[in-house]
């Protein structure tokens, strides 16, 4: 659907608090992450845009990594897309891999946190 968001997935109260609680062990990850793609940490509500980053790369992750995972081409160009914000500027691959575990980690931990609450 065009617009929504990996967190629209998700009841609104328990992913709030499951964010507020990531963010305790997290933040500066969160804040490495949105420096890393270049995303201003002093926006409203960055960390859910920064989560939801974090989950559609573990989604795209799951595209990549199973081939019996479905994708259409636009699931295939937004990830290829979040690969170049999280590949520009750097100078070699241990700092793009780095991000994409931080997204990845911070992703699985929200999902962990949220079932928990549920």
């Amino acid at each position: 659907m065009q617009g929504s968001s990996p967190l629209d997935n998700y009841d609104r109260k328990s992913a709030e608090k499951a964010l507020k609680m990531l963010l305790i062990d997290r933040s500066n990850e969160f804040r490495e992450l949105a420096h890393g793609i270049g995303y201003p940490i002093t926006t409203k509500d960055w960390e859910k845009i920064v989560l939801n980053f974090c989950l559609d790369f573990n989604d795209c992750f799951k595209v990549w990594s199973d081939i019996d995972t479905p994708s259409n081409h636009n699931q295939i160009h937004k990830c290829m897309t979040q690969m170049r914000q999280m590949a520009r500027n750097k100078s070699n691959m241990t700092e793009v891999t780095h991000l994409q575990n931080i997204a990845y980690l911070i992703a699985e931990d929200f999902k962990s946190i949220y079932k928990r609450l549920s």
